[in-house]
């Protein structure tokens, strides 16, 4: 399918339903936290999206989780997008925030491990995050089984 050139840009207040939407069809199927539309809101500064003609068909957020780390999460295409290089669009946007804001480890929980891959992380043992442990992962459901693996990327 031939897709037109996706624009990344900051989220505003007027996306939240549109993210709340497509972070749901995610955690829908288990494989992203639930995000609560109030949670978007507080948070929307996080966030980028990727739209077409208006449309929003990508997104993804930056979550500080200590001085010298920080998360990609709530990374998702709608149907339809995936393998079009929005998500890598939508990393870039997000790798460069990190280097901004001069953090200089950027790391995910994922089950696309060649995705992130391919944008330059590694994979790594999830322990050595404790950061992300004790604020995201003590609220799964999946914490005593967590099957997502954790990559990372080291900025230079």
């Amino acid at each position: 399918m031939m897709v037109k050139e996706a624009v990344c840009r900051r989220a505003t207040l007027d996306d939240v339903e549109e993210l709340h939407r497509l972070i749901a069809s995610y955690a829908e199927k288990g494989i992203m936290l639930p995000r609560s539309r109030e949670a978007l809101a507080r948070h929307i500064d996080s966030f980028v999206v990727a739209e077409i003609d208006g449309e929003i068909v990508g997104c993804g957020s930056l979550f500080r989780l200590g001085n010298d780390l920080v998360e990609i999460r709530s990374l998702g295409m709608k149907e339809g997008y995936k393998g079009c290089g929005i998500g890598t669009k939508l990393v870039d946007m997000l790798v460069e925030e990190a280097r901004r804001q001069g953090v200089p480890r950027v790391m995910a929980l994922t089950y696309a491990v060649d995705f992130f891959r391919k944008n330059g992380f590694e994979v790594v043992d999830k322990a050595i995050f404790p950061e992300k442990v004790w604020t995201d992962c003590v609220n799964c459901p999946k914490r005593h089984a967590c099957d997502e693996i954790a990559v990372l990327k080291v900025l230079n």
